[in-house]
This record gives structure tokens, C-alpha cells and sequence, in this order.
């Protein structure tokens, strides 16, 4: 009886297991940015073939979705000279007008929270919001290092983080309710008789929010990170000399790094259950599969000369991984650790995921 129940349970796991992948595949289609081509590719997961491709501009690195699907966000680089993100029509499979991102130069790293589109700025230092309700612009944030490359936003808005490449450093913004009041960190006495300082803050002039920014070092060439999956740790990987620095994001402190030898470390991404992490590399083609407990090698999959971009299935069960030398999106399975085929793309590059409206 027992092992009947056994069977039974087993069954359950693997039928809930596809049945969940299909939901998925059924609400959802991949995005994928060719730099070769200029264009962003509307990808069927379930088949893995290419729906519909949309012209984009010159030099496109990342891509996003609004929450509704309907619209995706495309940077334009152009080594930092650009001020250009796309603005494509995911329904009608078109281009609309492109936001102009002056005087913020550069876009690359992009993310989208509270229903607005965050973006990094590497020509200007900067992190730029986009309110897609206004059609604005509508605050900014210097980071003060170069080559603001990724960005990273909270649910809640309040904490933002970047890897600065040329600095080797990460920035960790987070929005902070600043009080003041007598002695240091207090507003400057003047204007007091006899030379007494004022107690408190003036009239008029109480608590603000601020956002307070900590730079941790870590490698120069750090580039590709990724938060842990239960908000703790940040892990980024340097194309420059192959280490991955670990982030502890309470402290705010570089807890330790990991000689992982990944020559042009690229991409980095947890999975879904956070118990391992994936590394690309434009030096060798080798994504490597690190355990994020032990910080051991699991494994080397090869994926052809060099990769970009990573993607993760939502329920651990794919990773697709931006071939950029080799012209295809790279498919691997997960439970296997071992690649599992191609989507052919010229030049792939940024990936996401967008739900169907």
C-alpha cells in the first residue's frame, strides 16, 4: 500500500510539474535581442520557435517587459553615446516612438518596478527612471563611477543596485528616512544671539527621504550579478579576472570571492530556487554551475564560443543563454546540466520573459 501511495505522489509531482511548465509556456513568450540583426525576436517557449521579429535600432543590449505584456523596453548603448530605448508593441509586433533618454547617456541595464522602467546610464554615470504614464523622465540618481552597466531595483522600490564595470565596484542605493536635530548630522546653528545654536531643525524644515548610497569594492570588471533569490546576498562575476565577489546586502560588505577562473565573465543568474548559479563567459563559451552553498564547481557546460545573456525558466527547469559569437540562443537543461538545443538568432544578446496580454 505504502509504495502504491509512493507511485501515486511521484506521479502527481511529475504530471503538476509539466502541467505548470505548459501553463507557463501557454501565458508567456521569450524575448530575445539580436545585435546582428536588429531586431528583437518574440520567441514561442513551448516550441522554441521564432513568432515574429521586430526591427530595433543599432546596438541593442538589454530588454524588459511591462507587467501587462503589452510593451517591451529596448537600451540602445551605442558605446555610451546613444540616448535611445525602443519602445516596442509586443500585440501588434511593431515600433513605436523611442524615449529619449537626454541628458542621460548610454542606456544598458534595465529593469522595471512599481510600474515604471528603471534604466542605467553608462555615458553619465547615472540610474534614469522612465514614468510610462507621463511619457517622462521623472528622477535620476549619479553613481559617481564608471561604466554604470546593470541595474537591479527591489519590489518595493526602496533599494536600487549597479555594478559599476571600470570602477570595480557595486552601488547599493536605499531610500532612507533622514531626521535631523542637534549635533553632527543636524542642520548648521546661524543666526542664534549670543552665539547659541539652534536646537532642532528650523521651521518648516522636518524629515526627508534620501537615497543613501554605499559603494562596495569588489573586482574591476565585475559586470553580470544577480540577487539571491531570498534578498541576501549579491553575487557579481568580472570578465577581467574571473572571480565571482559575494555581496552580503545587510552589511553592505564584500564577504568573500570565488577564484571560479571565468575569463570574460559575462552574465550571472541564480535559479529559481536559488541552490545554484550560472555564470556565462564571452572568453570560452562555458557556463559554468556553481553551488550556491558550498561556492563549488558543479559542473562546465559548454555552449559554443561565447555567452552572453541568461535566462531562467520560472519553475528550474531551462536556462537559455545568448550565444552572441555563434548566432543562437543556447537551451539547457537544468535537471540534466547538459545543453539541450539551439533557437537560431543572429548575434542574441539580452533575453526576458513577457506574459501574453
Amino acid at each position: 500500500m505504502r509504495n502504491i501511495q509512493t507511485i501515486l505522489k511521484g506521479l502527481l509531482v511529475v504530471c503538476m510539474t509539466f502541467l505548470c511548465k505548459g501553463m507557463f509556456a501557454q501565458q508567456h513568450v521569450l524575448l530575445a535581442l539580436s545585435k546582428e540583426d536588429h531586431v528583437l525576436a518574440i520567441i514561442d517557449p513551448s516550441t522554441l520557435k521564432i513568432l515574429t521579429r521586430v526591427p530595433v535600432g543599432n546596438d541593442p543590449h538589454e530588454v524588459i517587459a511591462s507587467y501587462d505584456g503589452k510593451i517591451a523596453y529596448v537600451s540602445i548603448l551605442g558605446g555610451g553615446q546613444s540616448h535611445e530605448i525602443d519602445v516596442i508593441d509586443l500585440v501588434a509586433g511593431k515600433r513605436l516612438a523611442d524615449i529619449d533618454t537626454r541628458p542621460l547617456m548610454g542606456p544598458h541595464g534595465l529593469d522595471f518596478s512599481g510600474g515604471k522602467l528603471y534604466f542605467s546610464a553608462e555615458g553619465t554615470k547615472t540610474v534614469g527612471r522612465y514614468d510610462p504614464a507621463s511619457g517622462k523622465l521623472d528622477w535620476c540618481i549619479g553613481t559617481g563611477q564608471d561604466r554604470t552597466h546593470m541595474v537591479y531595483v527591489t519590489s518595493d522600490q526602496k533599494r536600487i543596485y549597479t555594478t559599476n564595470v571600470s570602477s570595480g565596484s557595486v552601488s547599493i542605493f536605499v531610500d532612507t528616512l533622514l531626521t535631523f536635530g542637534p549635533g553632527p548630522g543636524g542642520p548648521p546653528p546661524g543666526g542664534q544671539p549670543n552665539g547659541q545654536q539652534r536646537q532642532g531643525p528650523p521651521p518648516n524644515f522636518g524629515p526627508r527621504h534620501d537615497w543613501v548610497m554605499t559603494l562596495v569594492p569588489v573586482s574591476r570588471g565585475s559586470e553580470g550579478f544577480d540577487v539571491s533569490p531570498d534578498g541576501h546576498d549579491l553575487w557579481t562575476a568580472s570578465g577581467q579576472d574571473g572571480v565571482i565577489s559575494l555581496v552580503d546586502l545587510g552589511s553592505k560588505k564584500l564577504i568573500t570571492t570565488l577564484d571560479v577562473k571565468a575569463p570574460g565573465a559575462n552574465r550571472l543568474k541564480f535559479t529559481p530556487d536559488g541552490k545554484l548559479v550560472l555564470v556565462s563567459s564571452l572568453g570560452n563559451g562555458n557556463v559554468l554551475v556553481i553551488d550556491a552553498v558550498t561556492h563549488q564547481l558543479v559542473k562546465k557546460i559548454n555552449t559554443g564560443h561565447g555567452g552572453a545573456g541568461i535566462l531562467m525558466d520560472p519553475d528550474g527547469s531551462r536556462a537559455f543563454i545568448g550565444c552572441t559569437p555563434d548566432n543562437y540562443v543556447a537551451v539547457i537543461d537544468l535537471k540534466k546540466l547538459e545543453l539541450a538545443t539551439h533557437i537560431e538568432l543572429g548575434g542574441p544578446d539580452g533575453l526576458a520573459w513577457a506574459v501574453k496580454p
